[in-house]
């Protein structure tokens, strides 16, 4: 999984920061999480094929994380685009999306699906052979749903050179790499330790934003190789955190250690910070493994 941030501000770009949007590649598949305002042109501004997005994941409606999706839909009917376009969000979107539509006079040349995502509940909204994705329910001041991709147990790695040995047929390996052992004509069986090896670990990335600190979150991105929460204010401003349902650099820094994950990325960052270095200080002293999600980075989980 390759995570490129493409922005990680909140409430306004005062700080020289952009709008909540996240693009994910996993095997050679592209998803985009958020769609802040300017997000088409960090994408266009960082090299990233955007127009290859099948899957769009919105965590709820506030304008800092779904005022660019118009603008980007438009681009794509602007470029005759033709493959499908799918939307995960809460419920709402349709009928923002349907105004504009109207409004703007605007045509979707391409298939669009919204599908309207239970913000209380966690389960699976979406698979494929190689992942599924997971609503992780936060708590904001409207419905939001947070989302864990995580990819499915990988084949296991046939060793070459008993191929070779045991003459296998190229029509068995797969059901070899799925864990079957290897029956010789003459009915012996070889077991499928002595032909294989582990399978490379299987990786998961969660992104939660917006949320006040909420612990059951923690139950879902248990074990998580990267999590993504947001960290709007530092305890500096705990009144405000507590009264606009946002959480703290230390709030996120619980989540992810109580929930045993690898790394913690922090971001939605206020525009009265300049400086970050106290929220990655103020979580830090609580799990050290974390780091600020900058602008145009590349994370590898």
């Amino acid at each position: 999984m390759k995570i490129t941030i493409l922005g990680n501000g909140s409430g306004g770009a005062f700080q020289g920061r952009n709008y909540t949007a996240h693009f994910l590649e996993c095997d050679g598949q592209y998803f985009l999480l958020d769609c802040g305002e300017g997000t088409q042109h960090q994408a266009f501004r960082l090299g990233i094929p955007i127009g290859r997005v099948r899957q769009i994941f919105i965590t709820h409606l506030h304008g800092d994380h779904v005022f660019g999706l118009i603008g980007l839909l438009t681009s794509f009917s602007l470029q005759g685009r033709t493959d499908a376009v799918e939307i995960f969000a809460p419920a709402g979107l349709r009928q923002l999306v349907e105004v504009h539509k109207k409004v703007c006079g605007v045509y979707f040349p391409f298939d669009l699906k919204i599908l309207e995502v239970d913000t209380e509940v966690s389960k699976v909204i979406f698979e494929n052979k190689k992942l599924e994705v997971l609503t992780i329910p936060l708590r904001h001041r409207i419905a939001a749903a947070g989302y864990l991709f995580r990819e499915k147990p990988k084949p296991r790695h046939i060793r070459p050179e008993q191929i070779e040995v045991w003459k296998i047929p190229f029509s068995a390996i797969k059901s070899i790499q799925n864990g079957a052992d290897f029956e010789l004509p003459d009915g012996r069986i070889v077991p499928n330790s002595e032909l294989t090896t582990d399978p490379s670990p299987s990786k998961s990335y969660a992104f939660c934003t917006d949320t006040a600190l909420h612990l059951s979150v923690a139950k879902v991105v248990r074990g998580a190789d990267l999590l993504y929460h947001e960290s709007t204010f530092t305890e500096k401003h705990r009144e405000m955190a507590d009264l606009t349902n946002h959480s703290t650099a230390s709030d996120a820094a619980k989540i992810a250690k109580n929930a045993d994950v690898k790394k913690l990325l922090l971001g939605h960052f206020s525009n009265r910070y300049e400086n970050l270095e106290e929220h990655l200080a103020e979580a830090q002293a609580i799990f050290l493994e974390t780091e600020i999600a900058e602008e145009g980075k590349l994370f590898l989980v």
